[in-house]
């Protein structure tokens, strides 16, 4: 069964799925809440994004994590 050619695009974005619904998950809200959250701090692009091939090493737990403890420190700080 042939499917969609993998690029680096879609790498990142399935990334960055597993690491919202993993965070999502830890933090007993939903993905979606998550996401808004995320965006409102810039850190979807800002951390997920540019800190891809180094974060993509790392197991989704510690992703999660990092992504938590980033959220709560730019929410804390506004």
């Amino acid at each position: 069964m042939e499917g969609t050619p993998r690029t680096h695009e879609s790498d990142v974005m399935q990334f960055c799925v597993i690491a919202v619904e993993t965070a999502a998950r830890k933090m007993n809200i939903s993905p979606a809440e998550l996401t808004r959250r995320l965006e409102e701090q810039g850190l979807i692009e800002g951390r997920l994004f540019k800190f891809y091939d180094t974060l993509h090493t790392q197991s989704a737990d510690y992703v999660a994590d990092d992504i938590i403890e980033t959220l709560y420190n730019y929410e804390h700080d506004q």
